[in-house]
């Protein structure tokens, strides 16, 4: 992985407050489990960051509620490609395909990016500022795509690396519902709220 002292590269969310805060962000949707996971947070008043690739992106999705109830959509490129593989023509062409079509979608500037695999280089972020676009990394992986069978664990590799302004890396996948309740839930306990980007 390129590792840059680059401003744009956000592990955590400066904070804007003077509470303890933390980020939830979910990658690879718009996805199956996408409508359970939103009534999750709606039922616990907690906002979400979604980074989505363009290609799962069908109109029908949910996508309307994910704006309605506050949340923020970001893209995650167009099909989950390793951009470190990429031309820079290749990576600022897929970025800006899978940005044109989820704003055609949800009628809203797109303005946050994550790099798929968390994989990047130079060529990445300069495509990024090129479009406007800023580059958010994360400072805690739940490890969830991992964790299958496992929704404690996922559980438990957040908590124990909780941190002010903390951005948490999770995912759309089944075992994520599964441990979402009780994971809002300790983070509370701790004494962390939770913050958009």
């Amino acid at each position: 992985m390129y590792v840059s002292n680059d401003p744009d590269i956000k592990l955590f969310n400066e904070g804007h407050t003077s509470k303890k805060t933390v980020v939830l962000t979910f990658d690879d949707g718009p996805g199956r489990v996408l409508p359970e996971i939103l009534d999750i947070l709606k039922e616990e008043n907690v906002p979400a960051v979604f980074f989505w690739q363009s290609r799962l992106l069908y109109p029908q999705r949910p996508w309307g509620r994910v704006m309605e109830e506050g949340h923020q959509i970001g893209t995650h490129s167009s099909k989950h490609s390793n951009y470190v593989n990429l031309t820079p023509h290749e990576q600022i062409q897929d970025l800006r395909n899978s940005k044109t079509k989820i704003e055609s979608i949800i009628g809203q500037e797109v303005k946050l990016f994550r790099p798929p695999y968390g994989q990047y280089n130079e060529h990445t972020i300069a495509a990024a500022k090129q479009l406007g676009l800023s580059t958010i990394m994360w400072r805690i992986s739940s490890m969830d795509w991992e964790l299958k069978e496992q929704p404690e664990q996922i559980i438990a590799n957040v908590i124990e690396n909780l941190e002010e302004g903390a951005i948490i890396l999770l995912h759309e996948l089944a075992q994520t519902v599964e441990a979402l309740p009780a994971l809002i839930a300790e983070i509370r306990n701790k004494g962390y709220e939770f913050s958009l980007l």
